[in-house]
């Protein structure tokens, strides 16, 4: 039945109560036209458009792009089919780009209502700080374990074995911090906890077999493992929020620093306090590990995560290693690789003498770039809370994209000045340092901008990248300085490079509203 149809009821006797029937074909007497609509009057024709656009009127005033509105369109179901059945438009992001066009932008900035997610208490950024920096006052108490009245490979005997057991740490730790991080974000505190538990031990068995193989006096290899132990341990409580623990652990090794700079402490004396620190971290991470793994809650789900994903965070991690440590060692190691050329091609020229060689930087660039980890910390939060408040406020996706790199330049020139206070500071503090010049804080500075600007595209998603950019920094710089070229050119041009490519990168990446959704 194709046609108009109504029911008509007691219609051809009491058999049948109900027939259907077609609009009788009488005619009728035309009814008189409608009123015209004013806006026919004036020579206008309605717009089916405008009605959608009154409907949608809040999203799109608040929209900072047209794909934003077309987002919604395809997510409530309208398809191109019906952009063009319903508005006489080819597809609906045409059908977009008019509603932002038609209606007026109105952000709505931000207010009382809105609840910024990314909120970072300060305090805690300032713990987090102190708790990178204060393992540094452990050389201190472990100086004398290095036997620095012997050298091997230009470093005082032990050294090496130390900075390889250092890298194998960083990267394993923050591998696993990552895939710890991930359970997290899964609500699986047990799950996070058990690969905190299993995963610790591991990565410090190999730090501690590096070291080994590298090989050097036992004291100092006994203090490789120490710092192993204490890595892992560290890892753990940080990822499950309990810096003020290992705050707590940290107390006897700062304190035992402290007396050590004021008096002549014995050599035991100096082990105890520094096994008593690691002997806490280690015992407050296993309670807390077993705390978490028995408090989690199982539902039933299996869930897998690829282990392939934290490959580019143990590359990370190794990169920062490196690109520190030679920030660090790299004069001396300049020094010893000049030592031995000469030696080896009977050079006429002097060789530097050891104790010259050993007057290097290693302490207050250590100290000035783990104490201003806090501080980055802070100012990456910071950076996401002032992009959100960005997106809501801006009018147009260009002129979003002007306000987040702005945002970005001055989030940067912050950690690099505080860095620039920290180095000259620590280089004055520390005992014997030599005074920091102008190359030796362009690099110093480089190599803080480049590690700031990874950190923050790694909180966006861009792991591979940033791990691949530091990495190649690291090597070209490892490889320059072996052969013997000036160790800061190398870091004026390897971290140079790498920040003025990690910008190139960030700057275009993070100015898309899609990032920050």
């Amino acid at each position: 039945m194709s046609g108009p149809i109504r029911l008509v009821p007691d219609e051809g006797g009491s058999e049948r109560t109900m027939q259907l029937r077609t609009l009788p074909l009488k005619r009728r007497r035309p009814a008189p036209p409608p009123e015209p609509d004013p806006a026919e009057r004036l020579g206008l024709s309605e717009d089916p458009l405008d009605e959608l656009a009154e409907r949608l009127h809040d999203i799109c005033a608040d929209a900072v792009h047209p794909y934003e509105i077309a987002a919604f369109l395809e997510s409530d179901g309208l398809s191109d089919e019906q952009a063009a059945l319903l508005y006489g438009r080819p597809d609906a992001f045409t059908v977009a780009e008019e509603l932002f066009e038609k209606v007026e932008r109105r952000y709505p900035g931000p207010s009382s209502e809105f609840a910024n997610p990314w909120r970072a208490d300060p305090w805690r950024c300032v713990v987090r700080g102190l708790v990178f920096a204060l393992p540094g006052l452990g050389y201190l108490l472990g100086a004398n374990l290095f036997a620095t009245t012997r050298m091997r490979f230009g470093l005082p005997s032990g050294m090496l074995a130390l900075s390889v057991a250092t890298l194998v740490s960083w990267g394993f730790n923050q591998a696993l911090a990552h895939r710890a991080y991930r359970w997290l974000g899964r609500l699986r505190r047990r799950e996070a906890a058990v690969c905190l538990a299993v995963g610790a031990p591991i990565g410090a068995l190999l730090a501690s077999a590096a070291a080994y193989v590298i090989g050097g006096p036992l004291g100092a290899l006994w203090f490789a493992a120490g710092q192993s132990c204490y890595l892992g341990a560290a890892t753990a409580l940080l990822v499950l929020g309990r810096e003020r623990f290992l705050l707590l652990a940290l107390a006897p090794a700062s304190v035992g620093a402290g007396v050590v700079l004021a008096v002549d402490v014995p050599e035991p004396v100096r082990t105890v306090v520094l096994l008593a620190s690691v002997a806490l971290a280690v015992g407050l991470a296993v309670r807390e590990l077993l705390v978490a793994a028995r408090g989690g809650e199982r539902d039933g789900v299996e869930l897998r995560l690829p282990i392939r994903q934290e490959v580019p965070h143990l590359l990370f991690g190794l990169a920062c290693g490196a690109l520190t440590l030679i920030a660090g060692l790299g004069e001396t190691i300049h020094q010893a690789v000049h030592a031995a050329s000469h030696v080896v091609h009977a050079h006429p020229g002097p060789a530097r003498p050891a104790a010259e060689a050993r007057a290097t930087p290693t302490g207050p660039a250590m100290i000035a770039l783990t104490l201003s980890l806090g501080l980055a910390e802070w100012l990456l939060f910071r950076y996401r809370a002032m992009a959100v408040a960005a997106l809501r406020t801006s009018h147009t996706s260009g002129q979003f994209t002007r306000r987040t790199g702005g945002i970005l330049l001055g989030c940067l020139f912050i950690y690099l000045t505080t860095v620039a206070a920290l180095d000259a500071a620590a280089t004055v503090l520390w005992p014997g340092a030599p005074s920091l010049g102008v190359p030796q804080l362009g690099a110093m500075l480089l190599l803080g901008g480049s590690l700031w600007l990874a950190l923050l595209l790694n909180a966006f998603g861009f792991s591979w990248s940033t791990a691949l950019i530091c990495l190649a920094a690291a090597v070209a710089e490892s490889v320059g300085l072996l052969t013997g070229a000036d160790p800061i050119v190398l870091q004026l041009i390897g971290c140079g490079t790498a920040a003025l490519v990690l910008t190139a990168t960030a700057g275009p990446a993070l100015g898309r509203t899609t990032q920050h959704r």
